[in-house]
C-alpha cells in the first residue's frame, strides 16, 4: 500500500467532513441556500450526500485495516471492534449531554457518531467474517428486508411519512420519544434503530470498493469498474425511487444506492486527479481534515455548543458574532461566509495536529 492511496482516502474523507460542518453550521438557518439544506422529506439534495459519504469513507479505510488483523484470534478481534464502537457510540452521546448538567432521562441516544459506531461495529464484524460475495449478498438482503419492514409496519395509509413510518414506532416503542431528536418539532429521529440497517450497507459497499481500489485503483481498469458500477447504482437507484422513494431521513434502501454510486464516481475522479495526474490542487487542504476526521467533527459541535452557551447581552456568542462581523453581507451570503469561516476555524485544529503528526484514532 502506497501513501498515495491513503492521500486519495483522505482527502474523499476530508471533503465530507468539510461539507459537514459547512452544512452543520450556517450563520443563520432561515437563510441558508438551499444545496446547503436537506431535502425536507423525500428527494435529494447535495448536503444529503455528506453523512452517507463519511459512511463510505469509514468502509473504505477498513479495507486497508482489516485484513492486518487476520492473525488476531477471535476474542481479540471481537474485543478491538467492541470497544471501538463503544468509544465512538459514548462520545456521541455524550455531546448530546454536554455540557453534562440536563438530566439523562432527556438526553438524545442515537446521532451521528452513534450510526457511525454502529455501522462499524456491524460492517466490521460482517467483512471479517463473510466472503466478499456473501458480504454482497448480505447487503442486498439487508435493503430489502428494510423495504419489506418499512412497507409492511409503517402506517396502512402511507407507511413512508414522518409521523406513520415504522422506523418512528419503533423507536419510540424501544427508546420513548425524551431520548429521541425534537427538531422537527415532535420525536422523530433520522439515525434511529431500524433505518440503522440499511445504512450499514454504506460502509459494506464502501469497504469492497477500498479493497478495489488496493487491486487496481491506479489502472484505467479499475476506474472503469468503479464508474460502470457507480453508473449502474445510480440507475438501480432511479428504478427504485418509484416504489421506495429516495429520502435521507428515512435512509431508504434507494437512497443507500444513489449515495454509494454517487460516492463511487466521486472517488474515481479523484484518484483521477492524484493518482494519475498527479494533480494535486486542494488536495493538502481536505487532507488536513481527513486524518483527523472525528475528533475535528466532535470539535465542531463543541464549539458550537460552547458558543451557544456563553451569553452577550441579550443573544449567544453564537449570535454575537454573527450579528457583528457578518451581516454587513446579504443575509444568504453572510449566513454562507460564517459557515465557511467557522469551518476554517475548525482547519485550523486539523492543520495544528498535522503539523505535529498526531493523528488520534478514536
Amino acid at each position: 500500500m502506497s501513501n498515495q492511496r491513503f492521500l486519495s482516502l483522505d482527502v474523499f474523507r476530508g471533503m465530507t467532513i468539510c461539507l459537514m460542518i459547512i452544512v452543520n453550521t450556517p450563520g443563520d438557518g432561515a437563510h441558508t441556500f438551499a444545496p446547503f439544506m436537506h431535502a425536507s422529506w423525500h428527494g435529494f439534495t447535495p448536503t444529503d450526500l455528506v453523512f452517507p459519504s463519511f459512511l463510505f469513507a469509514v468502509g473504505n479505510a477498513m479495507s486497508f485495516v482489516l485484513p492486518k488483523w487476520d492473525k488476531l484470534s477471535t476474542p481479540a478481534f471481537l474485543l478491538k471492534i467492541t470497544k471501538r464502537t463503544a468509544l465512538i457510540f459514548l462520545l456521541g452521546f455524550l455531546m448530546y449531554w454536554f455540557p453534562f448538567t440536563g438530566p439523562l432521562s432527556d438526553t438524545r441516544i442515537l446521532g451521528v457518531l452513534q450510526r457511525i459506531a454502529l455501522c462499524y461495529g456491524i460492517a466490521a464484524i460482517i467483512a471479517h467474517y463473510m466472503h466478499e460475495r456473501v458480504m454482497m449478498i448480505l447487503a442486498a438482503l439487508l435493503l430489502l428486508s428494510y423495504w419489506y419492514i418499512s412497507m409492511t409496519y409503517g402506517s396502512p395509509a402511507d407507511p413512508l411519512s414522518i409521523t406513520g413510518n415504522a422506523g418512528i414506532k419503533f423507536d419510540t416503542w424501544l427508546m420513548g420519544e425524551s431520548h429521541m431528536y425534537h427538531g422537527e418539532g415532535f420525536a422523530f429521529d433520522p439515525e434511529g434503530w431500524l433505518s440503522t440497517l440499511p445504512a450499514i450497507v454504506n460502509v459494506l459497499i464502501g469497504y469492497r470498493v477500498g479493497s478495489l481500489v488496493q487491486e487496481k485503483g491506479k489502472t484505467y481498469e479499475g476506474l472503469t469498474d468503479l464508474l460502470m458500477w457507480g453508473a449502474g447504482f445510480l440507475f438501480l437507484a432511479y428504478m427504485w425511487n418509484y416504489q421506495f422513494p429516495i429520502n435521507k431521513k428515512l435512509w431508504t434502501s434507494s437512497f443507500v444506492l444513489l449515495t454509494v454510486g454517487l460516492d463511487m464516481i466521486i472517488l474515481a475522479t479523484i484518484i483521477y486527479r492524484i493518482e494519475m495526474h498527479h494533480q494535486h490542487q486542494f488536495a493538502s487542504f481536505f487532507e488536513v481534515f481527513g486524518k483527523n476526521p472525528l475528533v475535528i467533527y466532535l470539535f465542531s459541535e463543541l464549539l458550537v455548543s460552547c458558543l451557544n452557551m456563553v451569553k452577550m447581552g441579550d443573544m449567544n456568542l453564537f449570535q454575537w458574532i454573527y450579528q457583528n462581523g457578518f451581516t454587513h453581507f446579504s443575509p444568504y451570503w453572510g449566513s454562507f461566509a460564517f459557515a465557511i469561516s467557522f469551518m476554517l476555524v475548525c482547519w485550523l485544529l486539523g492543520y495544528i495536529l498535522n503539523k505535529y503528526k498526531i493523528y488520534i484514532r478514536v
